[in-house]
């Protein structure tokens, strides 16, 4: 699945399932540059990239950073050819929560971080695609909360709201830039342990829970690892005939009830 001469943005590439992504975009042959904002992270990522990529510390929920990271990429090595949306982040700290527990703040900044932030990023990309008329791809990060959800560890409603959105918003960009080669297409992962899931994989019960809703591989809470062929593939030529489709990297989520 080769990704040589592909240069690729991800926003929000220094942890976790973003920068398993980078990784293994790397050893595909493909050129990156990731985003992220805590510093430390960037520091971290850039050891990790060891000279195959370019971090630079941005925030994606502000206009115009995206615009910059794609800046980089064509100074550095040319066109864009693709794009990897995974910045996002729960807002329960804010007050998201079930709708009548759920503040204005938990609202507003969940969707700040998980759609606004996507569309920002989304927008530049498209642009650029347009600009050099060679076409490109999009892969937004979507979650199984948005269209599969479980109330009873998982009752964060802005959150489900935001990642649903992201389906309706991916679909409808892929069914109008078709014409344009541009590809759009939904990543939507099962719980996975990154730094935002920490809640989830620390609790005991949760866990239990994940050993029957996630039921493969004997049971167990995903990996960033685990997204990282699929990545490859929706961003790489093997999938140019593929967009506007929502993929589930879900362990069984989707088609398993869970036992409490």
């Amino acid at each position: 699945m080769s990704l040589a001469n592909k240069n690729i943005v991800v926003i929000g590439g220094t942890t976790g399932m973003g920068l398993s992504a980078a990784l293994s975009l790397t050893r595909q042959g493909a050129k990156v540059v990731v985003t992220g904002r805590n510093l430390d992270s960037c520091k971290i990522a850039e050891q990790k990239l060891a000279g195959n990529g370019i971090v630079i510390s941005l925030d994606a929920t502000m206009p115009g950073s995206a615009q910059e990271a794609i800046d980089v990429c064509e100074l550095n090595w040319g066109p864009l050819h693709g794009l990897y949306h995974v910045a996002g982040g729960s807002g329960r700290r804010f007050g998201d929560g079930p709708l009548d527990e759920l503040t204005l703040e938990g609202w507003e900044t969940t969707f700040d971080l998980n759609l606004t932030a996507l569309m920002l990023s989304n927008q530049a990309a498209v642009r650029a695609f347009l600009k050099h008329q060679q076409g490109g791809a999009i892969l937004n990060m979507g979650s199984v909360l948005g269209f599969s959800p479980s109330p009873k560890y998982f009752a964060t409603h802005a959150y489900a709201a935001a990642k649903s959105a992201v389906v309706g918003f991916s679909k409808s960009l892929a069914a109008y830039y078709a014409k344009d080669n541009i590809r759009v297409n939904v990543l939507a992962p099962g719980l996975v342990e990154t730094p935002m899931a920490q809640r989830a994989a620390r609790d005991e019960q949760i866990q239990r829970f994940i050993k029957t809703k996630q039921p493969l591989d004997g049971g167990r809470i995903g990996h960033p690892h685990d997204l990282d062929g699929a990545v490859c593939f929706l961003l790489s030529d093997l999938s140019a005939f593929v967009t506007g489709q929502v993929l589930s990297v879900d362990g069984g989520w989707c088609l398993s009830e869970g036992q409490f």
